[in-house]
């Protein structure tokens, strides 16, 4: 989907209030949160590119093994809508 900030999917498709924005910066794919009911999320955090999204989980997982925080940085998603969205 795209609306003016973006591209953008629904990384928890039944929240249709937040939305996970991408774009591909040198090469590499970026992520950008937007959730409606708390929108200072993205004026406080710009775009992360996906190897930093990556390095972060895999220290979060350390800790929390039985949690996934890649669920909402979906690469195959982000990956489809920028080869359509062009």
């Amino acid at each position: 989907m795209h609306d003016d900030r973006g591209l953008f999917y629904y990384p928890a498709p039944s929240e249709k209030k937040i939305r996970m924005y991408v774009r591909e910066n040198a090469g590499e794919i970026e992520f950008r949160l937007f959730n409606q009911e708390h929108p200072e999320i993205w004026e406080r955090h710009g775009w992360t590119p996906a190897s930093a999204v990556k390095q972060a989980a895999a220290l979060y997982r350390r800790d929390n093994p039985d949690k996934n925080p890649l669920t909402l940085y979906d690469e195959n998603a982000a990956a489809f809508l920028l080869r359509e969205g062009k």
